[in-house]
Order: C-alpha cells, then structure tokens, then sequence
C-alpha cells in the first residue's frame, strides 16, 4: 500500500524575516525551503560555507523567486555565536520567525565545543541559548515567533545536574536526551518570562517524531563511520511506510508551530501511534518538561556558562 501523502498549508508570509538553524540539508533545510516558498526572506546560518551555497541553489531551484541568504553561524562556539548576532544587529532587520532546529546526536565518545562544553549540551542547548539571548533586540522588534526543535528522547531522561559535560561518565544517549530537555525547559522559560516581562515574543517546541533524518546518519566527525544496526531499522520501516516518518513529514511539526496562530508555550509534533509519525498537533509536554524550577534553574545556570544576558530594548 502506498504512503499517504501528510502535508499542511503554510501561510503566507511575506515581509517576515526568518532564521533557520541546521539548514544547510536535511530537515532544517526543507524547512527553510517551505518558509521561503511562502514568502519569508529566510537565513541559513552555516558552518561550511559549501554546504550552504548547494542548500540555497536547491531552494531556488524549486522556488524561484526565494528571498535566501547565508551568514556564518557554528554553535558549537559561542565567540561565532556572538559574532552572528553582532552581523544581525548591524544589519538591523526584525527577526519574525527563529527556528532552533540544528543539532548533534550521539557521538560514541565524549566530545567538547570549543568552549570546553560536551559537545550536545554545548550545541543542542548552549548555543542556541546564546543565540535568543544576542538576538533578543531583534526578536523584540519583530514580535518573534521561536520554535525550539526537541527530540522525543527529551521523553524521558533527566539533567545531570552535578555533571552538566559529562566529565565523570559519559553516555552518549542520556547526553543527548540531557540536551533537548534543556533546550525544551529553555523555550517553555523564554516563553514565561516574555509574557511576564511583555518582551512581544512567543516561543514553543517541536519534535519530530522519528524519521531517517541526517541527525541519525553515518558522521565521521562525531565518530559515527557507518550507519548503526538502530539506523538501518530505521530507515527500512520508513521507507515501508511502517510506524516511522520520513524526512518530509518530520519537518512538519516544526512548521506548524511557527504558525502566527500555533499557540505558545505549547509542544507539537506527530499525532501517530507513539507520536512517531503523523500529521502535526500540539501534545502534552513530557515528563522532564513539566518543573518550572528546572526550567528557572537551567537559564540561570546557562546565563553563567555562556556569559551572556537577556538585555531587552
């Protein structure tokens, strides 16, 4: 039996400015390409600059008329974190839609940002925390939609509190689940404090489901040589149509929840069996996101690391 097609409508956008985080393949990029396609002029901030440039000529070889462009962007250092946002405020323009969707999974060893951070929490969380903090005078301006892209493995897990990097016993899954937590307790806090302090932004989170994304892919760098036996599963259940999503349907729920009428403080992701594929919908936050003190305890916490502030216009 063949696939059922699973889309939805994205509204015009026109005049809004978005910033997309991991564009430069995979799913942030055809998420980058559908904000583009309905009339957002879209940002890719990459690391590798050739990556970006074969990114934005197939965005415009789909859509012609695309309003993209590349700025220099690597998460894993908050000194080209801050240097983003210096380029972005210079230039000016409004931000009216943030995706925090790039992200690394796994590594078989323990790795390090060039901040001395274990590499997810340094990436997943730390960096984009940095990033919604340098860019806050222009989410502000733009009364800005953010959307943090979580993972369901911020199901279930915890913050390793007493080891943020991981220094004493690392473990490549419960760091990555300690990431997207983080990042998750992040966007519910920024969400809070701007309705509290009226700082005009919404935020909420997105997941997913499970999908032979690129996140799962054979990487080198991470210590990743070839696919593992989990990946092949599942790339072969989805190429089947069995459970599983596919890269085209797990960018959905991140659209969904960039939405100008997708509500705030909210989770979405597939409303299949388990959550794992499916059309959008918005869904009960997770255990591990639920503790406003968690949530007050990991800002203030990456206020310290990565020396940054949330100062408003």
């Amino acid at each position: 039996m063949p696939r059922r097609t699973i889309d939805i409508t994205v509204p015009d956008l026109t005049g809004k400015r978005a910033l997309v985080t991991g564009a430069s393949d995979g799913m942030g990029l055809g998420i980058a390409e559908r904000l583009a396609a309905a009339g957002a002029e879209v940002l890719l901030p990459v690391r590798n600059p050739r990556k970006g440039e074969n990114a934005i000529a197939r965005i415009l070889k789909r859509v012609p008329a695309a309003k993209v462009a590349l700025r220099s962007l690597d998460l894993s250092s908050l000194a080209s974190v801050a240097a983003l946002g210096e380029t972005l405020l210079e230039e000016g323009h409004p931000i009216h839609i943030l995706v925090n969707n790039a992200g690394v999974m796994t590594p078989p060893d323990r790795q390090v940002t060039a901040d001395g951070f274990e590499l997810q929490f340094g990436t997943n969380h730390l960096g984009h925390f940095a990033l919604v903090a340098r860019l806050l005078p222009l989410l502000q301006a733009g009364r800005a939609h953010v959307t943090s892209q979580i993972s369901i493995a911020a199901r279930r897990g915890v913050i390793n509190w007493d080891d943020l990097s991981w220094e004493r016993r690392y473990h490549g899954q419960r760091a990555y689940s300690q990431s997207k937590i983080a990042l998750g307790l992040f966007g519910l806090e920024l969400d809070r404090r701007s309705q509290a302090e009226e700082w005009g932004i919404t935020s909420n989170l997105s997941h997913p489901g499970v999908a032979p994304t690129n996140l799962l892919a054979a990487r080198p760098e991470l210590g990743r040589s070839e696919d593992t036996p989990a990946v092949r599963l599942i790339r072969a259940l989805s190429a089947r149509g069995i459970l599983l999503g596919t890269v085209e349907t797990a960018k959905l729920p991140a659209l969904a929840a960039t939405d100008p009428a997708a509500r705030r403080g909210v989770l979405y992701g597939p409303r299949g069996l388990g959550n794992l594929s499916g059309p959008p919908a918005e869904q009960r936050l997770y255990p591990p996101l639920r503790s406003t003190d968690d949530a007050t305890r990991i800002w203030e916490i990456s206020e310290r690391l990565t020396e940054t502030a949330f100062v408003t216009t």
